[in-house]
């Protein structure tokens, strides 16, 4: 069964269950994956459903952050809550060691001696590390063995 599909079918479960709140954030992300769909005339595969619930994962998180330094607790409470949803769709997350050792493997395939070859691995990890890392920070840890 797809992602997309499993999507769907939680959000008919959810309808039949009265679950209000998880509902809600099924919903926004039906529309969101609608939306690309719409917007670029393709049908999202696996990898493309992964994208779209990383971006929304992070678009809470940011929030969060604002939230915080706004004092605005009940709002930050809502997003973390959003977000536990969005984490039943994403493969489980690498720990460091497996992270470090995906860095240290796209290093020595594709060669990188210096800053300046950040984009060939950062391509290498992203293909293999989708949906299962902050790339923010892979990005800041590729830049360390590199720099």
């Amino acid at each position: 069964m797809s992602l997309k599909s499993q999507i769907t079918d939680d959000m008919k479960s959810a309808m039949k269950a009265g679950d209000k709140d998880r509902l809600k954030v099924v919903r926004l992300i039906m529309a969101a994956i609608k939306q690309i769909e719409v917007d670029q005339r393709i049908e999202l595969d696996d990898t493309a459903v992964l994208s779209v619930l990383d971006k929304m994962v992070k678009q809470r998180r940011d929030s969060i952050d604002q939230f915080e330094k706004g004092g605005r607790d009940d709002l930050v409470n809502i997003e973390l809550a959003e977000i536990a949803v969005l984490e039943d769709y994403l493969p489980e997350q690498l720990n460091d060691d497996e992270l470090d050792a995906l860095i240290d493997e796209a290093i020595s395939a594709t060669g990188a001696e210096s800053i300046r070859d950040m984009g060939k691995v950062m391509g290498q990890i992203k293909s293999k590390a989708a949906g299962r890392a902050d790339m923010g920070a892979v990005g800041a840890k590729v830049k360390a063995r590199l720099g």
